[in-house]
């Protein structure tokens, strides 16, 4: 069973998770950082970042999504392609796909290996928004690059 600790965790971050979805705003960063900080004081463990990102991905709430990313890079907190899938399908969700393919090229030139489902997701975004051409040359680059990984 779930210990205590765990419980009181899970209502945490789901209390955050509302905070976070009233908060509409972007450029309310200072707090969202802060709320991050005090829900998780030593880090959040790797799925539960997920579980957060993509609750904000179904919110389509990519410019939230995005600075709990960034609240991650700047604590030097685990990041993975689960992470930035999350946050790639979010982009998809809102139609912002030059953001998508961004973090699709961010992921390629960091340690963190661009998944299939995160091309997918940025694919998708420039679908949704009438970018034929910068999905064809998304695929494109992913193609090449799984091909050099063999």
């Amino acid at each position: 069973g779930e210990s205590a600790w765990s419980t009181l965790r899970y209502d945490r971050i789901e209390l955050l998770l509302e905070e976070l979805t009233r908060l509409r705003c972007p450029s309310h960063s200072g707090v969202i950082f802060a709320r991050l900080d005090a829900v998780f004081p030593d880090g959040p463990d790797p799925c539960t970042s997920t579980r957060v990102l993509s609750k904000l991905s179904q919110n389509k709430m990519s410019d939230i999504a995005g600075f709990v990313v960034s609240w991650h890079k700047l604590r030097k907190y685990e990041l993975n392609c689960y992470h930035y899938g999350a946050l790639i399908d979010a982009c998809a969700q809102t139609s912002t796909w030059t953001k998508a393919l961004h973090l699709c090229r961010d992921m390629s030139q960091s340690v963190v290996d661009a998944s299939t489902i995160s091309s997918n997701a940025a694919i998708s975004a420039c679908e949704k928004a009438s970018q034929w051409e910068q999905a064809l040359q998304h695929f494109s680059l992913a193609v090449q690059s799984k091909v050099k990984s063999s």
